[in-house]
């Protein structure tokens, strides 16, 4: 294709191909060479600032370290010099300490890069280097927290200059010093600087153990101390507890010595002291510690010990595959490669000599088989590498007994970490040739069962690292064994595979998933429709679940080899899942899947989800009947583009076992409308029936909300009655807050699907002759504050209430907004304005965000708002997004200016009661009060508006009286304005008719009530009503002296301290005579 022909797609992916080219270049080539040079130049100027050498790390991480980190391309000339320029500093007599150090931190950064197993071999390694190694360390402080670098590096560096072939003897000299004291030998001071360092809790004991490793297996050293240092470290060993921090530390080191032992040591050297190792190594039982790192390091040495039991050869009864060219498979276009060359021992006898396995194998592989259902991932990991080596080296037929009880790992007895330690130790006996193609039958089904494994754990799952292990699995097998052993198995891997790289719920798992395809495509070369399959599912496109479930799947639906296996998968293990976004995918995925396979689905699916749907399964019941919409859906608009008609649904002897189906399929499935009349009404039915069954009435409202406009053609009056009759608190159900909510929510639904048409009938549309009735209904329900042990569950029915307000309103407005007369505004705008003003962050929220959208709708606008130009300016529109409803330091000065409102100051007065009235001292009550008193005083010396205040306050009182949600925050809400001094206006004119109602109302309150609260409450607001002059002074002492002798002490004592401070503020209102003698038996009588 000529190059202007090229897409933009190819031209894309060229630009990118050719970006990893050049980065790969950059990387080789060490860009920052000269930056770098110039910081580790700068050492000299910079290690006095401790700051400064901040810096500089920092930089030197940034600019050359982390592009290369874990990189292959970090050339390796580039560590040389740089270590060169370090070990200048380092080789210096004349740095200063902090230098000194500073220059071996560098030096630890750059291990990092490609770790310290490639960079020990380019430290400097000569004679000379040995002693001034060995001085360095031995200037060091073990216990320096500061430093660790310096001594990790040096115990390091001690390790390479190890290797020297020279006795160290040589380097002894003269036995005893100038100073007439025995000096140590080399060879000695080199092990007591390991032992010192294998105790050390830093990183230090990591460089101890790799020193161990190079310097014990020394033909020298391992003659005269190899011996002598096992006894000191399986000592060390069994004195030392898990259980400790002190032991773990040294436990951790003494492990990490025997592991690098012997593993680099020769087999005949560590084969005596083997059984003695494993011995000791039993009686720590680490399996027992809950420290990971001590198990997997016993894991570690574990398979070590087993692989010296075991003589090193490769096992000629392993299996070997041929041919394994990606080209010569892909050539074959599915078909076996019958020339590939395989090789597999007739028998065992081809082995030139008989194998001799010691007893301890047994207790290794046991141990190994343990760790496998380790509940850490890496002693998992380290125990399945373990199993892979030493069967390596066993007969074919004790190799058989040990993929025997591996199987055995696969038990839905076993747990989610058998099950991955399993898959990984198999993955590493197929990658190894252990696993005979006779096995292969035996490990198909459990590949199947692990890539789907989902174990239920509380509120969640486990298995997602057990799918994960499973498709390395696949992916091992796909490397190891020829096309020809496979065939038998083919579909039902790539089936599984594909289910797991499109329908698994973690992203990784789907990566996985597609990575094991797409090698099993290349290797194999017998999957039904790789490529094509591969090029819509690769590893990126795998990554958005969603696209997985309803764009991918559908694709390779259309795949017949595929198809009813996926079907199948979602059916069974999707629909019921812990994660209701899966349950929620699952049947929008079958509900594409249905054209692929309609017959199957309409035959098979359905009649196997309709049971499910009523079982006792919570999450099984919810994806059934989701998952029988979706699919009823499908089938119908299938039907209606074949212009066929769709019989699904079975027979209807079943419908009694489906109700609870019905709810969520009524608006799917509505191809024939005649005969739902009878739905419509045992719906209905339903709602009144089962009056004992609060979730049946939510159900079957939301039902009655979702259907479509041609059912509720000619019955939506019949249908909002029975919505408007759940609404209703009736004695029997005044606990169901939940079925008021749902229906208020369906009212508001099925006002939104018929429409508005003013003239029209109310059997179809919300018209004049109806719409009074739904307001009514939704405005009723505003005012629920239905409390149980659950709360103020009436606040569910609030919330939903003017949600629905909204919905409604703004719906006319938008339509035929003269349906809304200025009645009907007005009560919205007031009652939202009154929960506005109340307590519960939550709902006073609600409230605030619909009462400024009524109020800023502009298209058109909301018509007969009270004061919109004054609530305009209180609210501007440019504020309306940004007001936090939910502070309380916010909303309360705000809401507290609806009080000048004439229309709106007796709602915002009986929400303001509830809040700064509260039982507890809160945010909200502080900011409420506060509020309230600022406007108090603005209007204090005008009489009208305190006038009209008052009034309203008393017609707050008396419309709630002796109802104790408002009338006791109220009374403790005029006990603090009394003290605040708000109506200190009318304490100068006698017997004023506000004191005096009040005190009446107070009276009424209080009359034979026992609430302890509320007679507290009171005692304030009488206390407070003596400012007033007049008559009532004399009735409210009465009352007061009434509340002296009351039956409760502690309502006596309550009225006998505030009387005494009232007295010492209002001296006047008793005799001067007796005033000393009435303060005296008020502060001195036990009450």
């Amino acid at each position: 294709m000529a190059v202007g022909e090229t897409d933009g797609a190819g031209s894309e992916e060229n630009r990118n191909r050719e970006d990893v080219i050049a980065r790969g270049n950059i990387l080789e080539s060490f860009t920052e060479s000269q930056e770098v040079r110039a910081l580790l130049g700068n050492l000299r100027c910079v290690y006095g600032d401790s700051v400064a050498q901040e810096v500089i790390v920092e930089k030197f991480i940034e600019t050359a370290i982390q592009l290369y980190v874990f990189s292959l391309f970090f050339p390796l000339l580039s560590l040389e010099w740089m270590m060169n320029m370090l070990l200048d500093v380092i080789r210096d007599s004349g740095s200063p300490p902090v230098l000194f150090h500073l220059a071996f931190k560098f030096l630890y950064i750059i291990t990092k890069v490609r770790g310290y197993k490639l960079f020990l071999r380019l430290f400097p390694h000569e004679v000379t280097d040995l002693q001034p190694v060995l001085d360095m360390i031995a200037d060091q402080n073990p216990k320096d927290c500061e430093t660790w670098e310096t001594r990790y590096m040096l115990l390091l560096w001690l390790s390479m200059i190890c290797l020297i072939p020279f006795d160290l003897a040589r380097f002894d000299g003269k036995v005893v010093s100038e100073e007439g004291h025995s000096r140590m030998p080399t060879m000695d001071r080199i092990l007591e600087i390991a032992k010192c360092y294998l105790v050390v809790s830093d990183k230090a004991r990591d460089a101890a153990a790799v020193l161990v490793s190079k310097f014990i297996v020394r033909p020298d050293v391992r003659q005269k101390r190899m011996a002598d240092f096992l006894d000191w470290t399986l000592s060390m060993l069994s004195k030392s507890s898990f259980q400790s921090m002190e032991g773990t530390v040294v436990m951790n080191g003494m492990l990490q010595a025997l592991a690098q032992l012997f593993k680099h040591g020769k087999r005949e050297d560590c084969l005596p002291y083997a059984a003695t190792v494993l011995e000791c190594l039993d009686k720590c039982k680490l399996s027992e510690s809950n420290q990971m790192v001590l198990r997997k390091l016993g894991m570690k040495l574990v398979q070590r010990l087993g692989l010296t039991f075991v003589k090193p050869k490769v096992a000629k009864w392993r299996y070997q595959r041929g041919c394994r060219s990606l080209a010569a498979n892909l050539q074959a276009q599915g078909s076996v490669l019958q020339s590939q060359k395989i090789t597999v021992a007739a028998n065992e006898d081809e082995d030139d000599e008989e194998y001799d396995i010691p007893g301890e194998i047994e207790n290794v592989v046991e141990q190994l088989l343990v760790g496998l259902k380790d509940k850490d991932t890496i002693v998992r990991w380290s125990a399945a590498k373990g199993i892979g080596r030493i069967t390596g080296r066993l007969p074919k037929e004790l190799a058989d007994d040990v993929v025997g009880s591996l199987l055995d790992c696969f038990s839905f007895q076993e747990t989610d970490n058998a099950w991955h330690g399993g898959c990984l130790a198999l993955a590493e006996l197929g990658r190894r040739g252990l696993l005979l193609p006779s096995r292969i039958s035996d490990v198909v089904p459990v590949i199947l069962k692990a890539l789907t494994y989902d174990e239920k754990r509380g509120s969640c799952s486990v298995g997602s690292n057990v799918r994960d292990a499973a498709c390395y699995l696949s992916w091992a097998f796909a490397r190891a064994y020829d096309p020809s052993e496979l065939i038998p198995f083919i579909n039902q891997i790539s089936s599984a595979l594909v289910i797991a790289a499109v329908f698994d719920r973690d992203v990784n798992c789907r990566r996985a998933a597609s990575a094991a395809f797409q090698e099993n495509v290349g290797r194999q070369g017998t999957f039904p429709h790789g490529i094509d399959i591969l090029t819509a599912a690769d590893y990126f496109a795998v990554g958005n679940r969603v696209n997985c479930y309803l764009t991918i799947s559908v694709y390779i639906a259309g795949f017949p080899e595929y198809t009813q296996p996926m079907i199948d998968h979602l059916v069974n293990m999707k629909i019921n899942h812990w994660d209701s976004a899966i349950r929620e995918l699952a049947t929008k995925a079958l509900h594409n899947l249905t054209p692929r396979a309609p017959e199957y689905m309409a035959n098979v699916v359905l009649p196997r989800l309709l049971p499910l749907s009523v079982g006792i399964d919570l999450h099984t019941r919810h994806g059934a009947i989701l998952a029988c919409a979706e699919i009823t859906h499908a089938l119908c608009k299938l039907a209606e583009e074949n212009n066929r008609m769709a019989a699904i649904l079975c027979c209807k002897r079943e419908s009694a076992e489906v109700n609870n189906m019905r709810k969520v399929i009524l608006c799917m499935f509505f191809i024939v409308p005649e005969g739902w009349q009878w739905l419509i009404n045992d719906s209905l039915r339903k709602l009144e029936a089962f009056y004992t069954e609060q979730m049946i009435r939510c159900g079957f409202s939301l039902a009655l909300g979702a259907l479509p406009r041609f059912l509720l053609k000619g019955r939506l009056q019949q249908v909002l009655e029975g919505l408007r009759k759940v609404t209703l608190i009736t004695p029997k159900d005044v606990s169901f807050a939940e079925s008021r909510r749902d229906a208020l929510i369906a009212i508001a639904e099925i006002c939104q699907t018929v429409g508005i048409k003013g003239e029209g009938s109310q059997e179809e549309y919300i018209c004049k002759d109806n719409v009074t009735q739904i307001y009514a209904t939704l405005l009723n329900c505003v005012t629920d504050y239905t409390t149980d042990s659950r709360g103020d569950v009436g606040g569910w029915v609030r919330e939903a209430a003017m949600t629905s307000l909204m919905k409604v309103t703004l719906l006319l407005v938008q339509n035929e907004a003269e349906l809304i007369n200025a009645n009907i505004c007005k009560q919205i705008m007031c009652w939202l304005a009154q929960q506005s003003a109340e307590k519960i962050d939550k709902f006073r929220a609600h409230a605030g965000s619909v009462f400024l959208t009524l109020l800023h709708f502009d298209s058109p606008p909301v018509p007969h708002v009270p004061h919109r130009e004054e609530l305009e300016r209180i609210f501007p529109r440019s504020e309306a997004e940004t007001l936090n409803w939910n502070a309380a330091s916010e909303a309360f000065p705000r809401i507290t200016q609806l009080l000048g409102l004439p229309a709106y100051q007796y709602y915002v007065l009986l929400g303001l009661s509830v809040s700064v009235g509260g039982l507890t001292e809160t945010t909200v009550r502080k900011y409420s009060a506060q509020s309230l008193f600022d406007y108090m005083k603005k209007i204090q010396n005008d009489s009208s508006a305190m006038e009209g205040f008052c009034e309203t306050l008393l017609k707050v009182f008396e419309d709630n009286l002796r109802n104790d949600r408002v009338s006791v925050p109220l009374l403790t809400m005029l006990d603090q304005m009394l003290a605040n001094g708000c109506f200190d206006i009318f304490t100068t004119q006698g017997n004023h008719p506000f004191p005096v109602k009040l005190l009446h109302l107070c009276k009424e309150e209080i009359k034979r009530s026992k609430d302890i609260r509320k007679l507290r409450s009171s005692i304030g607001v009488f206390c407070g009503l003596i400012q007033f002059q007049g008559d009532m002074r004399e009735k409210v002492l009465f009352q007061l002296l009434l509340l002296l002798c009351h039956p409760f002490p502690v309502i006596r004592k309550t009225t006998a301290s505030q009387v005494y401070e009232m007295l010492i503020t209002y001296s006047e209102v008793v005799d001067p005579a007796i005033i000393d003698e009435v303060m005296a038996i008020l502060s001195e009588s036990n009450w």
